[in-house]
């Protein structure tokens, strides 16, 4: 037992909320890419054993306080997120209801997709509709964020994992296709953003489904964000034709709300397919810092399908064209034959 989980066996233990109640001892429940760790315990209540889920998120790594604030935003703006039930900031520990073990992840079929993605589009409107009254306490998803999301695809994934450098003809290139994502994005309708809106995060629950997880990030940023983190998912692919009809699907519910109009249809095709690419830059560079700043192996399997949606759509845009061009010609072969010597060892 180390010292971390005694500190919180304690802290659980001191809860008046669970002071005249037996509860289990803490087994994980999951882990996240970042330095939290969560806990399930069962608890004895009026109803019978129930379910809670403690966080654990140390304060020299992280800081519980975005999770709090945003979690309490988002369930006055009508979306089934996890209630903070007791909260002690300096330790860094937050016990949380429990919204269960079922994530889209694992149970998305092309049986079940139409239904669960409708209710994921759904909460997603009511985000970007109901969010609004938030707008002034969220930061802003601006040009300096932008820019040093993407930066993590040449610095960790190119120069860190591949040993790719970029020559002046490169740098110059791939500056200016960083310049076309930044000023798409920032064109677009600015609202309530998730930022890991994606199939590991939401949990399919009887009632409200989903139940929506890993929201601390929230940021005020571009309108078709969360949606391509949600069907350019990095953890599940689809079809490009049926990616093409959710987008389709999900403009409409849009145009609905009066947050577009039937005219914005090929503009919004493609700042989400720009949007997406920047995503998947940043992504990719995450999944290798994973690996070689903290160890986490198993997320460079993720990097060839991140990746890949950066070819598959960049190919369809003239300003892509560099960074697809740069991607087949120097880094694939060289990403797969790295991976399967990093696996190797």
């Amino acid at each position: 037992m180390t010292e971390r989980f005694q500190l919180m066996l304690d802290w659980l233990a001191s809860l008046s909320i669970l002071n005249q109640t037996t509860f289990s001892q803490p087994v994980p429940a999951s882990s996240d890419a970042s330095f939290r760790r969560y806990y399930r315990i069962e608890v004895d209540s009026e109803d019978g054993r129930q379910t809670c889920i403690v966080m654990d998120a140390p304060p020299e790594h992280e800081d519980c306080r975005p999770f709090v604030r945003v979690s309490q935003q988002l369930e006055q703006i009508g979306l089934n997120v996890p209630v903070v039930l007791e909260q002690d900031l300096h330790q860094g520990f937050l016990l949380l209801s429990d919204l269960g073990c079922r994530t889209y992840l694992s149970e998305l079929s092309e049986q079940s997709a139409e239904t669960l993605y409708r209710d994921a589009f759904q909460a997603l409107v009511t985000l970007q509709s109901e969010g609004k009254r938030f707008d002034g306490s969220l930061p802003p998803y601006d040009q300096t964020l932008l820019t040093r999301e993407m930066a993590l695809f040449n610095d960790w994934l190119g120069e860190q994992h591949l040993n790719l450098s970029l020559n002046k003809l490169e740098q110059a290139a791939w500056q200016q296709t960083q310049s076309v994502l930044i000023q798409s994005a920032l064109a677009q309708p600015q609202v309530y953003v998730h930022r890991d809106y994606h199939s590991r995060n939401l949990m399919i629950t009887e009632k409200h489904n989903p139940g929506v997880l890993d929201f601390q990030d929230a940021v005020k940023g571009p309108l078709s964000y969360d949606l391509m983190s949600l069907i350019r998912d990095c953890y599940i692919r689809w079809p490009m034709e049926q990616v093409k009809e959710w987008q389709r699907e999900y403009f409409l519910m849009l145009v609905e709300k009066k947050i577009l109009s039937e005219a914005d249809w090929s503009g919004f095709i493609k700042s989400s397919d720009f949007m997406g690419i920047q995503r998947h830059l940043k992504a990719a560079g995450i999944f290798a810092r994973l690996f070689h700043r903290d160890g986490k192996e198993g997320y460079l399997n993720d990097i060839p399908t991140t990746v890949g949606y950066i070819v598959e759509v960049g190919k369809h845009y003239s300003e892509m064209q560099d960074l697809v061009s740069w991607i087949e010609s120097k880094m694939w072969r060289l990403l797969t034959d790295v991976n399967n010597q990093t696996k190797a060892v």
